[in-house]
C-alpha cells in the first residue's frame, strides 16, 4: 500500500451536488464531518458502499483478510465451533440452544461467509446442522453479490437490525473491518479549546462549476463529544496537546455497540479491526488523527476528492468499545492482536504444513502465493497488527472462567 495523493479528482458529480444541497439547506451552510462521511459512504444511490464500483478485493480499492484465501475464515470457524461447544455444554438442559447463530455485520462480497460455511459443513457437520448464518448488510449492491454467491446454502438469511428481535441471538456477532467505516466527528484544538471541524461548500469559477468542499471550524455540534472523551479518560486540556492537534470521535460506534448488546441473549461479540486503546489513539504525537482515504490500493489524507468513489476510514478506539460494552451488559473476554489470535487457532500449523508438505505437490508459483497469503494475515505491520476484541453476554460463571483458544498465548 502506497501513500500517494491522487493526481485527479474522480468525484461522483451527482453525490457532490446532493451533499452541496444538504450543506446549503443547513442553518449555517455547513454540516459535521460525520454527516459528510455518512453521505459519502452510505448515500442510498451514490454512496461509496452503495455504488456499483468494484471496491473490495485485489482489483478494488482495499483488501481485507478474507481476500487472502480461505485460511482466515477456516481458522476463525474453529473459534466459532469452540464458542458453540461452550454454550451447549455449559447450559442447563432446558436452556440449551437448538440453534446457534453467527451474525456477520458487513459481509462484503460474502467471501468470508462462504468459506466459513463450506468449512463447517465439511469439518463440523453437527454444528452446521444447527446453524443459522445471519448477515446484516446495508449495501444493496453488496447484498446482491452475497445472495448470488451464497444462494446454495440454506442456513443463510439477511436481516436488518429491526428484524432481529431484542435478546434473541444465541451465538456470536462478528465483524471484520466494519467499525472503522462508521462516520466520525472530527475536532481540532484551537487556543486550548475543542473546536469541531465542519464541511462547507464553494463553487469553483472554472467552466465546469464544480463543487469544492472545504473545512470550517465551529463550536462542537453535540455535548456527546466532550462526554465521549471523558468516557475514555482523555483530557485534551493537558499541556501535552498542542494547538492544532486534531483527531476523531466515533459516536456511531457507541450506538452500534448498544444495538448489538440489545440483540444478543447469550454468547459473544467478536470484533476485528485496526485501531488502538484510547491512550494510544489520542497520543499527542498523533497530531493529524487517523482518518485515511483508500483509492485504487493507495491511501491518502484528502476526503474531499474522489467523493463517493473512495473509502473513508478512521482507526477504532477499542477502549470506547470495551467501556460501552460494559455499560450495555457485555463483559470483556479478551483483547489481542490478529496475528496472535490466528496463530493460537492453528494458523501456525498451516504455515508449518505448507513449508514441509505442500511444497512437494504444488507448483512454485502456487506455493509462493499461498505462503504469501498466510504470512500477510500475521504481518505485524499490516493485518497481523489488527486488534481482536472478544466480549460476552449471558455466560455462567464456569463459562466465563474458560479461556477461548484464540486468546491463549501460542507456545
Amino acid at each position: 500500500m502506497k501513500v500517494q495523493q491522487p493526481d485527479i479528482n474522480d468525484s461522483n458529480p451527482e453525490l457532490c451536488a446532493l451533499i452541496g444541497e444538504r450543506i446549503a439547506a443547513s442553518p449555517q451552510q455547513r454540516i459535521t464531518f460525520a454527516e459528510y462521511m455518512d453521505l459519502a459512504l452510505y448515500h442510498p444511490q451514490h454512496g461509496y458502499y452503495n455504488s456499483d464500483r468494484q471496491s473490495i478485493g485485489k482489483q478494488g480499492d482495499f483488501i481485507t483478510s478474507s481476500h487472502w484465501g480461505a485460511d482466515f475464515a477456516e481458522v476463525l470457524a474453529e473459534q466459532f465451533v469452540e464458542m458453540w461447544e461452550l454454550l451447549v455444554s455449559g447450559a442447563l438442559e432446558e436452556d440449551r440452544p437448538f440453534n446457534f447463530a453467527i451474525v456477520e455485520m458487513g459481509a462484503g462480497r460474502g467471501t468470508f461467509a462462504a468459506n466459513v460455511l463450506q468449512y463447517l459443513q465439511r469439518q463440523h457437520p453437527d454444528l452446521f446442522k444447527t446453524l443459522t448464518y445471519i448477515i446484516v448488510e446495508i449495501s444493496p449492491i453488496l447484498q446482491a453479490e452475497q445472495r448470488q454467491s451464497l444462494s446454495d446454502i440454506k442456513c443463510v438469511k439477511w436481516c436488518n437490525w429491526n428484524e432481529i428481535v431484542n435478546n434473541s441471538i444465541v451465538g456470536c456477532f462478528f465483524s471484520n473491518e466494519l467499525v472503522d467505516a462508521l462516520p466520525v466527528h472530527q475536532f481540532i484544538l484551537e487556543s486550548g479549546q475543542v473546536r469541531e471541524i465542519y464541511v462547507a461548500a464553494e463553487t469553483s469559477k472554472n467552466e465546469r462549476e464544480e463543487i469544492k468542499f472545504i473545512e470550517v471550524l465551529g463550536e462542537v455540534s453535540t455535548p456527546k463529544i466532550a462526554e465521549y472523551l471523558d468516557f475514555v479518560s482523555i483530557d485534551l486540556s493537558a499541556s501535552v496537546y498542542g494547538n492544532g492537534y486534531r483527531s476523531e470521535v466515533n459516536l456511531a460506534a457507541l450506538d452500534w455497540m448498544s444495538t448489538v448488546a440489545q440483540k444478543l441473549q447469550r454468547g459473544y461479540l467478536l470484533t476485528i479491526d485496526y485501531g488502538y486503546p484510547a491512550h494510544r489513539y489520542y497520543n499527542p504525537r498523533r497530531r493529524e488523527g487517523t482518518l485515511q482515504c483508500y483509492y485504487c490500493h493507495r491511501y491518502h489524507s484528502n476526503p474531499y476528492i474522489n467523493v463517493g468513489r473512495q473509502d473513508l476510514t478512521a482507526h477504532v478506539n477499542f477502549t470506547a468499545l470495551e467501556r460501552q460494552g460494559e455499560l450495555c451488559g457485555l463483559d470483556v473476554v479478551g483483547f489481542t492482536q490478529q496475528a496472535l489470535f490466528l496463530m493460537a487457532l492453528g494458523l501456525g500449523d498451516r504455515i508449518a504444513s505448507l513449508s514441509t508438505n505442500d511444497a512437494e505437490v504444488l507448483d512454485v508459483a502456487t506455493f509462493l502465493r499461498r505462503r504469501e497469503a498466510l504470512h500477510q494475515l500475521i504481518d505485524p505491520m499490516g493485518l497481523g497488527g489488527f486488534g481482536v476484541l472478544v466480549q460476552s453476554k449471558g455466560l455462567r460463571e464456569e463459562e466465563k472462567g474458560r479461556i477461548l483458544k484464540g486468546l491463549m498465548v501460542p507456545d
